[in-house]
């Protein structure tokens, strides 16, 4: 512990955000660099608790206040061992987490918690700046050969974890260049993609192989990657939207969000010349209150939209915690994103009802109600308020409402992998019905977070090493975690 007192002497301070006026210009990251000193400042708030429920709230399990103690005494080397030693990818998460670790930092029962994902950031900022990443292959090789499908947060950090065991990593990717949602989901506002370009470049100078634009099950047979490899890793995401079945939805005009964010972002990259899906003087509405239709917001500002409106089902959550939602749980509060603060009116307890068209199957409105929620036997209900319906103006509509479970294209059938009725995967340990193929991420556990995404490909990491080897130096969990997992996969 640094500061003995830095929890009274500093307030949490995070860095200031260019004008909205002005970063709707462009796409660049939203965020001014933040100075050394404060940074510091920022480090000594941490109290080095007995009990550091940030652990608890961390997927990876991120030693937190050990590496907050390095920032503040300003020992560089050390901070980023401590990081990654849990971590693969801190310039990923450092950027894009929404950091469950602060909501369960001490500091938070009656304070500000601790800006850890600042801190996160700028430690793994710092080590390349100091030229303490560098390239590691590993010294002798196993002679194994694996084949990751999916180049997303999973299939990256499984590649990570596997390549360092001394194994022939091969990473297949559909699109393109490797990223999947980081590179093909997520705006350049909030991670620019030379941070995945330069993480990508160090993976291949480790020894790590990735063959782009290959369809798997298309280009390549999953017959030829069962006979060619001695282990298979699938990590292709929760691809399959979640559809809004009303009246209308499939008129011209309604886009699920990912085809409008995945095009943008190639345009950015220079893979296409321009989005097929345009927002440019047009009345948007953005059904979902999640981060990706936050994303269509500050996606369709940049556009020059006319009006945007984000329509949420759910009430407006308070603005601070209730009795209900005590630390530390996820604290259930009204979140306010720099997509938000660019420009958006933000509708809350409203349900859908109908896309209106004119007849060339344009959509030019939607039909929308009110709505009350109420608890009734035990559980969450809605009425619709009478006299409220109406029909608003809408030129572009983006359903961000999740995702259902992995793409329904064969590839899981193709693999022998069984699935459950939810259209998951069935696994065990992370390993799948096929005894020589193994599952990680949103494809196994189901829409979730890219800190998830990451620690799932770490611990698959740890199975398929095993399934080769007989045991495993890898890092891991506590194997108590893996009965949560079994149980979140459907197995008993």
């Amino acid at each position: 512990m640094g500061a003995k007192e830095g929890f009274l002497q500093f307030q949490r301070e995070l860095p200031i955000s260019r004008d909205p006026k002005e970063r709707v210009g462009d796409y660049k990251e939203i965020y001014e660099d933040f100075p050394e000193e404060k940074l510091n400042h920022q480090a000594a708030r941490c109290m080095d608790c007995g009990i550091p429920f940030c652990h608890q709230g961390c997927p990876l399990g991120n030693v937190i206040p050990e590496f907050n103690d390095a920032v503040y005494n300003k020992e560089w080397e050390q901070a980023i061992q401590i990081l990654k030693s849990t971590n693969n990818f801190p310039e990923f998460t450092g950027r894009i987490c929404p950091a469950p670790c602060e909501a369960s930092c001490v500091l938070g029962i009656n304070k500000d918690p601790v800006a850890i994902e600042l801190i996160e950031k700028n430690i793994a900022e710092k080590a390349y700046e100091l030229g303490l990443i560098q390239p590691n292959p590993p010294q002798t090789r196993t002679g194994k050969q694996i084949a990751v499908i999916g180049s997303g947060p999973a299939g990256l950090a499984a590649a990570d974890q596997l390549n360092q065991a001394g194994h022939e990593v091969t990473v297949f990717e559909k699109d393109a260049k490797p990223g999947g949602l980081l590179r093909y989901g997520i705006p350049d506002f909030k991670l620019e993609k030379w941070v995945i370009d330069r993480r990508i470049d160090l993976m291949k100078q480790e020894g790590v192989i990735f063959i782009c634009n290959t369809d798997v099950g298309f280009n390549i047979k999953a017959e030829n990657i069962l006979r060619n490899f001695d282990a298979v890793l699938i990590a292709t995401g929760a691809q399959q939207p979640r559809a809004l079945n009303i009246k209308g939805s499939d008129l011209k005009g309604v886009h699920f969000a990912m085809d409008f964010l995945g095009k943008q972002n190639q345009v950015i990259g220079g893979e296409i010349q321009e989005n097929p899906i345009s927002a440019k003087g047009k009345h948007v509405l953005v059904i979902g209150g999640g981060d990706t239709g936050s994303d269509c917001i500050g996606t369709s500002n940049r556009h020059g939209a006319a009006s945007i409106t984000q329509l949420e089902l759910l009430p407006k959550p308070p603005k601070q915690r209730t009795v209900l939602n005590p630390w530390p749980e996820w604290p259930m509060t009204l979140k306010t994103s720099s997509s938000h603060e660019e420009g958006a009116e933000r509708v809350f307890s409203i349900l859908t009802k109908e896309f209106i068209g004119n007849e060339g199957g344009e959509v030019t409105g939607l039909k929308l109600v009110d709505i009350e929620w109420m608890e009734k036997d035990g559980k969450m209900t809605f009425e619709e308020i009478a006299g409220t319906d109406r029909v608003v103006p809408c030129d572009l509509a983006f359903l961000a409402i999740g995702y259902t479970g992995p793409a329904q294209n064969g590839l899981l059938e193709a693999f022998g992998v069984d699935t459950m009725e939810n259209t998951l995967p069935k696994s065990k340990n992370y390993q799948s019905s096929n005894s020589k193929v193994f599952l990680a991420g949103d494809m196994r556990r189901g829409q979730s977070l890219v800190v998830w995404a990451i620690s799932e490909g770490r611990e698959a990491a740890v199975k398929v090493d095993e399934f080769l080897m007989g045991e495993s130096s890898l890092p891991q969990k506590d194997e108590s975690f893996f009965h949560v997992e079994d149980e979140i996969a459907g197995i008993e």
